[in-house]
Order: C-alpha cells, then sequence, then structure tokens
C-alpha cells in the first residue's frame, strides 16, 4: 500500500491545473495574434521547420516533472524493510519532594516550580537514556515506570504538586527504595537517584538507604532547593501555621543533603536562581556507564529516490526537445503522398 508520509504537500498538484489553465489562455492568445496577421496555415508554411506538438510536449514534461517533485516532497512509502538501531544511555530515577515546604518561594517562582523547571530541562537534553518519576513527603510514591517517552515524562512532571502525598513530612529513605525498585533488570547500565528536596522534618534512614543503593551500584544525587535562612509557606488563606497557630518558617537543610550524597556516592548540587545545579548534574550523569541498546522494527521503504530520478530523466528529456523539428528526422518518411 502507497501512502506519504508528508500528505499535506500534495496540495501542491493544485499548480498543474493551475498552470495548464494558463498555458491554454496563452495559446488562444497567440493564435488570436497571429489570425491578425493572416491566414494561420499560410504563415505556418513560412515556417517549415516549426513543429506544432513540440512546445506542448515539452509544456507536458514540465507538468510531469512538477507532479514527479511534489510525489518526492510528499515522501511516498511503499513496503516494509526490518530496520535495527543501536543507541547507548543510562537510567535516571527521578524523585521529587512534594511536602508543603517545597511551597515556599525563597527561591522564585517556588522550590517545587524551581525543581521542576530542572526536571524539564534535564529531560530535554536526554537523548538515548530511560527516565522514571516518583513523588514522596511523609511516604513516596511511583508517578512514572521508567521509559523513553520523554514527552509522557514532561507531562507527570507538569503535573507535580505540593500535597500529592497526604502523610507530610520527608521521608527520604522511602523515596530512595522507591528509586532502587524503578530500574530496569540491565546490570551493565549506569543508574542514579535524583532526589529533589529542601531536607526538612527528615525522619531517618536516608544514609543507610543511600549506602545501600550504592552498593548496588546506583548513585544517589541529591539536589538541594531552597536557601538556609529560609521564608514562610504561602497559602491561600495567608501564611501555614501550626497546630499552635505559629507561622511555620521553613529552611534548607544542606548538611543533611550533603550526607546522603555522600553516603549514595553521588554528588550534592544546590538549586538556586541559576543553572549551575544543572549544568553540574548533566556533566556528572555524562560520566556515568552507558549501555548499548539494540532495537529491531519494521519500517516502511522510502520512495522518494526512485520518484525524483524520474523527475530528472523526465527534465533532461524536456531541455533536449526543441520547438523546431529535427532534421535527422525528416529523412525518414513512412508515408509518401
Amino acid at each position: 500500500m502507497l501512502i506519504f508520509q508528508s500528505p499535506h504537500n500534495l496540495y501542491w498538484l493544485l499548480l498543474i491545473p493551475l498552470c495548464c489553465i494558463i498555458y491554454i489562455y496563452q495559446t488562444i492568445r497567440q493564435r488570436k495574434k497571429m489570425a491578425v496577421l493572416g491566414n494561420r496555415d499560410r504563415i505556418m508554411a513560412l515556417m517549415p521547420g516549426r513543429s506544432k506538438w513540440r512546445k506542448h510536449i515539452r509544456f507536458g514534461l514540465l507538468m510531469l516533472v512538477v507532479a514527479a517533485l511534489v510525489l518526492t516532497i510528499a515522501r511516498p512509502l511503499y513496503g516494509t524493510k526490518q530496520q535495527t538501531e543501536t543507541a547507548n544511555g543510562i537510567e535516571a530515577v527521578v524523585m521529587v519532594d512534594v511536602s508543603n515546604s517545597m511551597l515556599a518561594n525563597d527561591v522564585q517562582p517556588s522550590r517545587l516550580d524551581r525543581a521542576k523547571l530542572l526536571v524539564t530541562n534535564m529531560v530535554d537534553k536526554m537523548k538515548n537514556d530511560k527516565v522514571a518519576l516518583g513523588v514522596f513527603a511523609g511516604e513516596a510514591y511511583p508517578q512514572l515506570p521508567i521509559t523513553s517517552d520523554y514527552a509522557a515524562a514532561k507531562t507527570f512532571i507538569d503535573a507535580l504538586s505540593a500535597g500529592m502525598v497526604t502523610m507530610q513530612g520527608t521521608d527520604i529513605a522511602a523515596a530512595i527504595d522507591l528509586g532502587c525498585k524503578s530500574f530496569t533488570q540491565n546490570k551493565d547500565v549506569g543508574k542514579a537517584i535524583i532526589l529533589i528536596t529542601d531536607g526538612e522534618n527528615h525522619e531517618g534512614g536516608a544514609e543507610e538507604a543511600a549506602k545501600a543503593a550504592a552498593k548496588a551500584g546506583i548513585n544517589v544525587y541529591v539536589i538541594g532547593v531552597g536557601t538556609t535562612q529560609g521564608s514562610e509557606i504561602p497559602t491561600a488563606n495567608g501564611p501555614l501555621t501550626d497546630a499552635n497557630g505559629q507561622v511555620v518558617h521553613t529552611a534548607l537543610n544542606e548538611q543533611m543533603c550533603r550526607d546522603i550524597a555522600q553516603a549514595g556516592k553521588g554528588l550534592y548540587l544546590h538549586l538556586d536562581q541559576s543553572n549551575s545545579a544543572q549544568d553540574e548534574l548533566q556533566a556528572q550523569l555524562k560520566q556515568l556507564k552507558q549501555s548499548s541498546t539494540t532495537t529491531s522494527y519494521t519500517a516502511r521503504n522510502e520512495q522518494f529516490q526512485a520518484v525524483a530520478l524520474i523527475a530528472l530523466l523526465l527534465l533532461i528529456i524536456e531541455a533536449c526537445i526543441n520547438d523546431t523539428k529535427n532534421a535527422f528526422f525528416n529523412k525518414f518518411k513512412i508515408f509518401n503522398k
């Protein structure tokens, strides 16, 4: 079955009837001008070498060339073939803190929004890597299983919001444990867990979980978002307050983040208004071991080369045809009067 990869380009075929209409109009106009000069047959007798049909043939060939070129840019596909692709990449699991403290705006527009921007930019720079996404607060939950579908990944990233996990807190140990379970069974690929958190209300056990991940060959990178000075947590009803009515003040726990990254044989990065954390993270991920993955699939055969060759041959033929009769062929007379 013949199909076209860019069928919208077939609309250019409408140029052909338009050109035909203009050509017919010009031919009729030319004949009217010739009729003013005298009898057409007598005028043609004064030009015995001029052919009546060759200019029409040339025009027809040009229209065929245009049609062939339009079909070429429409990229015709016919038949199938087996193709294999080899890709080198890593596996990364991103765990994002969605506790209420991530609503603080000591980095603009907020800690969570800044984290989402970093992850989106990271996914945009991925080519053959795989990525998974999870969220955590007092508990950890998966959002997107490990995949190479970057469009789906960015959709899930955009949907992240504070309050997705009802139990408040920062259970980083649970986030690391979930991250370790999110990878494929491929042991020859570099694996990284990327934790994005402000590290507040740490519930313990994170360093032990990071050490276990490192022992399994998984690097743990911690990205701290916020400032050590901290800020209030804005809500629709004003600053967030605790059970005693006191305004909650949240600040980044950098030392805890550093300890976890060191235990996980990774790196701690501070996410602020600049792109330094993002650039450093990309540099670190490039140093991980990349695994080769071969994928076989059935693809349709591109046929634009054959159509382009036909267009070229027609163009050469058109260029070789003159408006005058060929003296060589005039020597051969099949029918005599």
